[in-house]
């Protein structure tokens, strides 16, 4: 079952969807579908209302959607994670997550891919470039979409723990490709 953050989260991408099935300006009313319409207005699409990327990820990134290839991209360079990331009280580490998916809203089918770094600590030190490739089907015609977020961790004597206090651990629609 969905508890309350979740089914707030489903009401507001609900809401987001009814702007891309009303952009369909082919379809008759009460036939308009998502094909039609735009699905880049899912772009920016936060799944935390509470935190959100724009907030909590300050080091720049690339997102890259190449449909010929099949890969949707994010790529960092090199950033100090205590100066890039507002992070919770009591991090010690954090990873970031993306996810490229093609979906097929006509046959309710879809290709989803992610990827993540390993821990990594939320200090002073310079992370590696980071470059994450999600594969979906090259040439889809479908619509492609990018999501990139953060999640933290707290070290304790020697294990690593989520903080999955609600608050933090963005993810939003970074790319979004509305297919051909």
């Amino acid at each position: 079952l969905l508890n309350s953050a979740d089914g707030r989260m489903v009401s507001r991408l609900t809401q987001r969807m009814m702007k891309v099935i009303q952009a369909d300006l082919v379809s008759v009313r009460g036939l308009r579908n998502v094909i039609d319409g735009e699905a880049e207005l899912l772009f920016g699409f936060e799944f935390n209302i509470r935190g959100k990327l724009g907030t909590s990820l300050f080091a720049p990134f690339v997102p890259t959607i190449d449909r010929v290839a099949g890969e949707i991209k994010v790529d960092l360079v090199p950033f100090i994670p205590a100066n890039m990331i507002a992070a919770p009280s009591g991090t010690t580490h954090f990873k970031i997550i993306s996810g490229g998916a093609e979906v097929d809203f006509e046959t309710e089918t879809f290709v989803v891919s992610s990827s993540e770094t390993a821990i990594l600590p939320w200090d002073n030190s310079a992370t590696a470039a980071i470059n994450q490739v999600n594969a979906v089907t090259p040439a889809s015609t479908k619509p492609l979409f990018l999501a990139v977020g953060v999640e933290f961790y707290q070290e304790i004597n020697e294990q690593m723990y989520p903080l999955k206090n609600g608050a933090f651990n963005p993810l939003s629609l970074a790319k979004v490709d509305g297919g051909v």
